[in-house]
């Protein structure tokens, strides 16, 4: 008996190919095998690489919570709380007086400057406290020098620089430098240690 199909094969070019049941189930096999091979192996390669980015993941993430955790613990030894300082700002007075700017020095070294906006100028006027700085220094004494720029109402401009003598203790350390005069052109400095 001949097959139709297989002859008509054989007209296209194809030479005629005798299969026994067998060989055609394991041809068949055989195709299914390798047919299926690539995309298994794209499979566990997708599942592989999706596995290595999630454990890339986590480790940074491990990796930036012991930066974090590391970094706290350095703050704590190069800088307990019990040598903090932190210096406040505070204007009173003269409503006439407009401040500009204010330079603090400790120990020689330049640790604060800040030039005032309209806003935080009118909240000092208002009663409000600005922090300028926070820090850390040694028990004992230091030398303080806190200086500012401002204008008077017909905008004359107007310097002042005082020092002063900080002492610290153990523990934290607040100091509020005050700006205050009864009219603008006779501002001064003052400190109240806390």
């Amino acid at each position: 008996m001949s097959n139709p199909s297989i002859s008509k094969l054989a007209m296209i070019g194809f030479p005629q190919i005798k299969f026994s049941k067998i060989d055609f189930l394991v041809s068949l096999f055989l195709f299914l095998a390798l047919s299926t091979l690539p995309v298994s192996a794209a499979e566990v390669t997708k599942e592989q690489v999706k596995g290595l980015d999630e454990q890339v993941q986590d480790i940074k993430k491990d990796v930036l919570e012991l930066t974090s955790e590391l970094s706290r613990l350095e703050e704590k030894l190069l800088f307990p709380s019990n040598t903090q300082v932190s210096l406040f700002v505070a204007v009173n007075g003269d409503k006439g007086f407009v401040l500009d700017s204010m330079q603090i020095k400790m120990d020689n070294k330049v640790v604060a400057q800040h030039l005032y906006t309209f806003k935080e100028v009118e909240a000092l006027r208002a009663g409000g406290v600005q922090r300028i700085y926070t820090g850390n220094i040694k028990t004992g004494d230091h030398q303080l020098v806190a200086s500012f720029i401002g204008r008077t109402k017909s905008g004359n401009e107007y310097q002042r620089s005082e020092n002063f003598k900080v002492t610290k203790a153990v523990g934290p350390k607040f100091v509020e430098i005050q700006i205050s005069g009864s009219s603008a052109s006779d501002q001064t400095i003052s400190f109240k240690d806390w």
